[in-house]
């Protein structure tokens, strides 16, 4: 979830805010976690539980938060879950029962999934998938959404809402959580020095790391809030509302950067939700005369 969260990196020789070719940041992503998939997991798969839905480090949950609807909806609706990780918010909605395609690039954490499954005896279908190529056909979903997947590992996230567009039926919900783009004005520092702003919130350059040869080993991309919106709009796509979770009093583990120092003054989390318009638009009946 975001700006690492909190996986140490090895073998890095530079790291910051810097330019990266878009093909190197979008690949660097898909390696990073095929090679940290199991570190991340033994790290945060205590909180993330195997079969719950999470939608960020504030610990909201879908069952309190009910961002993909009533709980009655989610039964036999088709659900597309974009940078799934191993799958565990579509195991819980699979236990809603909803018919769920949980997706992700990284085979490294599709393998987790699986593993989980064996060990729990539950069954969520993957695919390895690229979000900005969804392989699935106009109008096939329900609702889609990602809980810190995808958006923030690509340098082209407008391509990942035109996609989930496309596949969404008229009226279907996207919502999708990310680091609150305030946040990298700040030091990723769970810590009081996490409090005082320290660069710019319009500087748009990828936080990046390279190894000894000056290659991209990991790239996240900062988008302010103003341009979250615009690709929104930009794929067609309305928007519902951002909710901006609060630090709950009583919760006192870190993740990474969050923490109860600095949730309770800064927002740690944004969630976009957003829905494709019921009536066609003039630009839907421009690609698509014959319907």
């Amino acid at each position: 979830m975001g700006q690492t969260g909190g996986v140490t990196h090895d073998h890095i020789t530079r790291a910051g805010y810097q330019q990266v070719p878009d093909e190197a940041g979008g690949r660097a992503s898909r390696t990073w976690w095929d090679e940290n998939a199991r570190d991340y997991l033994d790290e945060h798969g205590d909180f993330l539980g195997t079969a719950d839905f999470c939608w960020c480090p504030e610990g909201l949950r879908e069952g309190d938060a009910h961002l993909l609807g009533p709980a009655q909806s989610l039964r036999r609706s088709r659900i597309l879950e974009i940078g799934s990780g191993a799958a565990q918010c579509g195991r819980w909605l699979t236990a809603q029962g909803a018919q769920v395609v949980s997706t992700d690039v990284s085979a490294g954490m599709l393998r987790e999934s699986r593993r989980i499954d064996a060990a729990e005896g539950t069954h969520v279908p993957v695919l390895q998938v690229d979000a900005r190529r969804l392989p699935f056909a106009d109008q096939s979903f329900d609702t889609a959404f990602t809980a810190y997947g995808a958006i923030p590992f690509v340098p082209d996230a407008a391509a990942v809402h035109a996609e989930v567009a496309r596949v969404l039926r008229p009226g279907g919900r996207w919502v999708f959580s990310v680091t609150h783009p305030i946040r990298w004005a700040f030091p990723d520092d769970p810590s009081d020095r996490g409090l005082t702003a320290t660069r710019s919130y319009f500087d748009r350059r990828p936080y990046a790391e390279r190894d000894a040869d000056g290659s991209v080993t990991y790239a996240e991309y900062h988008r302010t809030v103003g341009d979250h919106v615009r690709e929104v709009v930009a794929a067609g796509l309305e928007l519902i509302d951002i909710i901006e979770p609060e630090w709950p009093e009583g919760h006192e583990q870190a993740w990474g950067g969050w923490s109860p120092v600095r949730g309770r003054l800064i927002p740690g989390t944004a969630i976009f939700s957003t829905r494709r318009p019921q009536r066609a638009t003039d630009e839907d009946r421009r690609l698509r005369p014959d319907r």
